[in-house]
């Protein structure tokens, strides 16, 4: 999530905003059960503001601190609506660390198969506590815990997938291991004979 298009989009909607108006927004429909924090909300404020992306008014008194409202420029304006036409980059985030993880443990002779029984159970308790949120939420919760649990579904069935080939991966990888060790011990001895 990028929090400081997300504010700019925010305040792409029309009226000049208070930094506290903004959090609370962000918090409603974007932090999902982590709020974000009020200094970040007013250092990306001020670094949008650095940057010409938005404008601050002057501070009016309230009951609490003074606060300003902040208004969105023209160059503002233009990254948010770049940023809306472009796709996100579709890329699988978890499973790249999830094949990481596996052949690592095969190379280094660690129980890859325990560690994928681990890390579906790990999915399966996150899927359980994500068809809660969707059972009970508001209708933006209920869309985030899909989108989650099609990501998750998917690792699962990688999971699957990566459990009844282990034997064919632990074979190619160590069977490269051993190229690698071949490769090595015969640079060695080629160095060794030309000192």
């Amino acid at each position: 999530m990028s929090v400081p298009l997300t504010l700019l989009g925010l305040l792409a909607r029309g009226q000049p905003t208070h930094g506290y108006d903004l959090k609370r927004d962000y918090d409603s429909h974007f932090a999902n059960g982590k709020p974000l924090p009020y200094g970040q909300v007013y250092s990306t404020l001020g670094r949008l503001a650095r940057d010409g992306k938005v404008v601050g008014g002057e501070a009016e008194p309230g009951d609490g601190p003074d606060r300003k409202r902040y208004a969105i420029t023209d160059l503002g304006r233009g990254e948010v609506m770049d940023w809306l036409s472009q796709t996100v980059e579709p890329e699988p985030h978890l499973q790249t660390v999830l094949f990481s993880k596996v052949v690592l443990a095969l190379m280094l002779g660690e129980d890859a198969e325990g560690y994928l029984d681990a890390q579906r159970a790990a999915h399966l308790k996150r899927m359980r506590e994500l068809t809660e949120l969707k059972r009970t939420g508001p209708t933006v919760d209920a869309l985030l815990a899909d989108y989650g649990l099609f990501h998750l579904e998917a690792d699962l069935r990688w999971i699957e997938l990566t459990s009844a080939r282990l034997t064919a991966l632990a074979r190619v990888v160590t069977d490269d291991q051993k190229d690698d060790q071949k490769h090595d011990q015969k640079h060695d001895k080629q160095q060794g004979e030309t000192q």
